[in-house]
């Protein structure tokens, strides 16, 4: 498996991937996707969009999902530091609502796959943060769904500093819960 590490997480689908670098005194240099490499992996998904966004410290984002269009996601930093949340939302599945969270940078150069079927936010923990995502399916504004991030029966423990608030967007605010919600892919 030529440039990649891949590490299967606790939640079956879930890999935290990890590029070689290739530096010297002049910068480096690193593949971020390879097509036959992930396939040898049994990651043989197709990707059909890429998105970036840019958010400030303290910026969460999330917990969405496409409901009749789910996207499986290739994740990474390119500058800052985020940690990033995927939430299984497989009916069937043995850890249906359980979360899976990685701290993403800059530095460490970690990806993370979350194939369809989870939920996905994350939490900006530096000033800025400019974060890559490759997509499996097309974004269709209408097929939206959701989860609040601060769900009691999920849990995820977001490393928010002492005293900090996330930053939320109107939507984000007022999501159900997944119980409330009652949504399984």
């Amino acid at each position: 498996m030529g440039n990649f590490i891949y590490h299967k997480c606790d939640i079956e689908g879930l890999y935290v991937i990890e590029p070689k670098v290739f530096g010297d005194a002049r910068g480096y240099f690193m593949e971020t996707y390879h097509y036959e490499d992930f396939k040898e992996a049994g990651l043989s998904m197709a990707f059909v969009q890429d998105n970036q966004s840019s958010s400030g410290k303290g910026v969460l984002r999330g917990l969405h999902y496409q409901k009749e269009h789910p996207q499986g996601k290739l994740v990474r930093v390119f500058s800052g530091r985020i940690y990033d949340v995927a939430v299984d939302l497989r009916k069937d599945s043995p850890t249906y609502g359980k979360y899976h969270g990685v701290i993403l940078t800059d530095e460490n150069k970690l990806m993370f796959y979350i194939p369809e079927g989870f939920a996905h936010g994350f939490l900006v923990l530096s000033e800025i943060a400019v974060f890559n995502y490759k997509c499996t399916d097309f974004y269709h504004p209408g097929d939206e769904g959701g989860i609040i991030w601060n769900d009691p029966n999920i849990g995820v423990d977001w490393p928010l500093p002492e005293g900090l608030q996330p930053r939320l967007s109107d939507k984000d605010q007022i999501l159900p819960t997944l119980l409330q919600s009652g949504f399984a892919f």
